[in-house]
């Protein structure tokens, strides 16, 4: 898995849809669920770590950006 794109396609297969309304909460959400399926065994280690790093990476990414608008202000 590279991209959190991969991460929805992964939840799709299994009728999992996320859409929140911000992508930080997106992300959290995708975590909870790809846990879940962890937890069923219907995914294995592999692709459970790898989406797992892909939804973390993009996690810090959001929380940067909502770092930085903070610090300037919202500009």
């Amino acid at each position: 898995m590279k991209n959190l794109y991969d991460v929805q396609q992964l939840l799709k297969r299994f009728g999992t849809y996320v859409y929140v309304g911000k992508r930080i909460w997106d992300i959290e959400v995708m975590a909870l669920e790809l846990d879940h399926l962890h937890e069923a065994k219907v995914i294995s280690n592999k692709e459970f770590v790898s989406a797992k790093l892909v939804l973390t990476h993009e996690h810090k990414i959001e929380e940067n950006k909502l770092k930085q608008q903070n610090d300037t202000g919202g500009l």
